[in-house]
């Protein structure tokens, strides 16, 4: 496989999808800055039609694409990949909508190299629907977390968050859209702290 190297400097980064990907396109985005400290090596999704793969290969990002009902079991469909990432030499892994709960040794192994965003202030509204369980729960603001991926689902440590108010008369959608929006902000920003060494797996 064709390795990029833009600068040897730069970590090395690989994000998961399985959809349209908009974190991954505003990774992608940040990569492009001359400034970030790392670079967008390759973008995998269970879904072979996953939209985002299409931005992707548009923007020069080498893609792979398998679905996980190909597999006996979870930690075969990990184990390959587990065996994509160490083809593309990956320093970090992002998750950026991938819709799928990793094996605890999948999980285990690229501990402290895997980073997640998460539409909540955790440990609040974990899970599936988080807009709607921070709506159901009252609360005067939501946002999103960037954390670093463990075992337990939503529940490595923090790296970053950003606050969003809940507004009088937002619903699910509308709230999830404004969190969309730091999302972009906060994900770029907070991969920019680990891969100058900022922010650290404790």
């Amino acid at each position: 496989m064709n390795l990029r190297r833009i600068d040897p400097g730069k970590k090395r980064v690989a994000i998961l999808i399985s959809g349209r990907g908009s974190n991954m396109q505003a990774l992608i985005q940040a990569a492009k800055a001359a400034g970030y400290p790392a670079e967008i090596v390759g973008v995998f999704s269970n879904k072979l039609d996953a939209p985002g793969l299409d931005y992707a290969r548009a923007n020069g990002v080498p893609t792979a694409a398998r679905s996980h009902k190909h597999f006996a079991s979870r930690e075969d469909f990990d184990a390959w990949i587990d065996a994509v990432l160490e083809d593309w030499q990956v320093d970090y892994v992002c998750l950026a909508g991938f819709m799928r709960i990793f094996s605890n040794g999948f999980a285990r192994k690229w501990s402290g190299r895997m980073l997640n965003i998460h539409p909540s202030l955790l440990p609040l509204h974990k899970g599936l629907k988080p807009q709607q369980q921070a709506l159901d729960a009252g609360d005067a603001e939501s946002g999103c977390t960037v954390h670093w991926v463990i075992p337990d689902l939503d529940d490595g440590p923090t790296i970053l968050q950003a606050r969003v108010p809940i507004l009088p008369g937002d619903d699910a959608d509308s709230l999830a859209a404004r969190i969309l929006v730091q999302e972009h902000r906060a994900y770029p920003q907070a991969l920019a702290m680990v891969a100058r060494g900022e922010a650290v797996f404790p």
